[in-house]
């Protein structure tokens, strides 16, 4: 079987490379990722990875590996900030607060789809001036959901996190090997 990824991240490239494998092809969906009015974070997440998969081609031989990742912070999702000010926003919310980061991951192939979401929860500690002006200059905000990469310079502001890491980053890697083996594409070592 052939692995297509269906996602243009580089995160989820290095996290794939993690469970020894590389993709045979790389195809990133494009589709509307805008909520619905009053959709809940987790269906939101999970529709989008089913999306996505679904709007890859997929051969007879191909496994498609789709995810999406959002952040939210009581009910409200916080996608990939729009710009500094949006940014620092999202910092600000969740400065001294716990928030949910879901990722969701959907394997296709031609016969049929399994998907699987994974809730993290974290932490940040209070944040000074200092830290958010500091962290939106660095502009590693751009294109994170949340405004910010757990893998990064925002790393010195989570003390604390309830579940999986590499979800956080933007691929679970145990749930995406189990759902990739059950696939036919087996993790090196695994």
């Amino acid at each position: 079987m052939k692995l297509i990824l269906g996602s243009a991240s580089p995160r989820r490239l290095e996290l794939l490379g993690q469970l020894g494998l590389s993709p045979d092809a790389v195809r990133p969906a494009d589709i509307d990722e805008t909520p619905l009015k009053a959709e809940r974070a987790r269906d939101y997440v999970a529709r989008m990875a089913r999306e996505k998969a679904a709007a890859i081609d997929c051969g007879a031989d191909e496994v498609v590996l789709c995810a999406d990742t959002t952040v939210t912070c009581g009910r409200r999702i916080l996608g990939k900030p729009e710009d500094e000010k949006e940014a620092a926003e999202f910092l600000w919310l969740l400065s001294g607060r716990r928030h949910h980061v879901l990722t969701a991951v959907a394997v296709r192939t031609a016969t049929g789809q399994h998907e699987r979401l994974v809730d993290t929860i974290v932490r940040f500690r209070p944040l000074s001036n200092e830290d958010v002006n500091g962290y939106l200059a660095s502009g590693e905000w751009r294109g994170k959901a949340g405004g910010y990469a757990i893998q990064g310079l925002a790393g010195a502001f989570i003390p604390w996190i309830q579940g999986s890491f590499t979800g956080v980053v933007g691929l679970p890697l145990a749930e995406t090997a189990v759902l990739l083996r059950a696939a036919g594409i087996a993790a090196k070592g695994a």
